[in-house]
């Protein structure tokens, strides 16, 4: 089967490519524009390929009983966040398009069918779904209807729900990941759970993989990719000063820069199998051990322990796994001591 992979503005994404990091802006702006920018500057820095916002239509997303609704990592309810910290379709517009000049990605997680339509309509090249979403087969048949790529959130849903979203996105034909996540702000590392992307890997083997994490480290995401995550997002702040629910579980500009190289450096680290490369070569002709000869051996001797050992380097003929294999032979000429066997001496 052929590696899963997507493709966003060109970026290939898989396995056989280098991580994507999405830096995930979110809400950590609190509804302010120019904070939003200065966000996206920061991320800039950093090197982020894509940055990602949340785009939230509030009347079509929350119903009443979201105004005495209080997230775990909030003191306020959910529908006083997100009131607070919407952007308008004119500011996400200017903000996408901010982003493109800065030479990244543009995302955003729509919450409601009105904000995908949202995000249709400025034609963003992916959509990603969070994990509140994940079960909402409503939407997300209406998000894949339209044809772009789709990363999924997988946090709070058991294999079987993310199997009735996928197979939704099957349906549409579009190019999909699946990203584990735990939905705790935030995350101890004894929750992190990587194996799971064991699980998903094998239930969806169609999908790009990936890590959604909201630890207080990089040390999940860089685990991830030796379990074969191909995205590793984390939430984006330029500095732990700033307020929102999000700030305590978002990498800083250094921190997002040390993901993105340390990520890099163990997909180039998982290249290749065991066998000897030829570049060792050079490296076995000083350390390689090779047969010699202790003492002088004369014609007709017998090559013994006491007349034969292994020493460096290992550029001689007889290497020291064939030791054994010449005791007890006999020598075909006269041998000094301190010389490299060869095999012609040997009957």
């Amino acid at each position: 089967m052929k590696t899963p992979e997507l493709i966003i503005e060109g970026r290939k994404i898989g396995q056989d490519h280098p991580p994507f990091v999405i830096a995930e802006i979110g809400i950590n702006h609190e509804g302010n524009l120019d904070t939003a920018i200065e966000l996206v500057d920061s991320a800039q820095r950093a090197g982020a390929e894509c940055v990602k916002f949340q785009s939230h239509v509030i009347e079509d997303e929350m119903c009443g009983a979201a105004k005495t609704t209080i997230p775990g990592n909030a003191t306020v309810s959910i529908y006083d966040i997100m009131k607070r910290c919407a952007l308008s379709a004119e500011e996400e517009l200017y903000l996408q398009k901010y982003v493109a000049r800065k030479g990244m990605i543009f995302l955003s997680t729509p919450f409601s069918r009105a904000a995908a339509n949202r995000l249709k309509s400025m034609d963003i090249p992916a959509y990603k779904i969070g994990s509140g979403e994940c079960n909402n087969y409503p939407l997300i048949k209406h998000i894949a209807s339209f044809g772009k790529p789709i990363i999924l959130s997988t946090g709070m849903n058991s294999l079987s729900s993310i199997d009735k979203a996928v197979e939704i996105i099957r349906h549409h034909a579009v190019p999909y990941a699946l990203m584990h996540c735990t939905s705790m702000y935030p995350t101890p590392y004894t929750k992190i759970r990587l194996n799971a992307i064991d699980d998903l890997r094998f239930h969806f083997p169609d999908a790009v993989l990936g890590l959604s994490d909201h630890s207080l480290s990089n040390y999940p995401c860089l685990g991830a990719v030796i379990k074969g995550a191909s995205i590793l997002e984390r939430h984006y702040t330029d500095h732990k000063r700033r307020l929102g629910p999000d700030i305590p579980v978002s990498m800083t500009e250094e921190e997002c820069s040390e993901l993105i190289k340390g990520s890099r450096i163990l997909h180039d680290c998982l290249q290749g199998k065991k066998e000897i490369l030829p570049e060792e070569q050079v490296t076995i002709d000083f350390a390689y051990a090779c047969v010699v000869s202790i003492k002088p051996i004369k014609k007709g001797e017998q090559f013994t322990n006491e007349n034969i050992w292994v020493k460096r380097p290992g550029t001689g003929e007889i290497f020291a796994e064939d030791y054994e294999s010449i005791l007890g032979k006999i020598a075909t000429a006269d041998i000094p001591a301190d010389i490299q066997l060869k095999r012609g001496w040997i009957k």
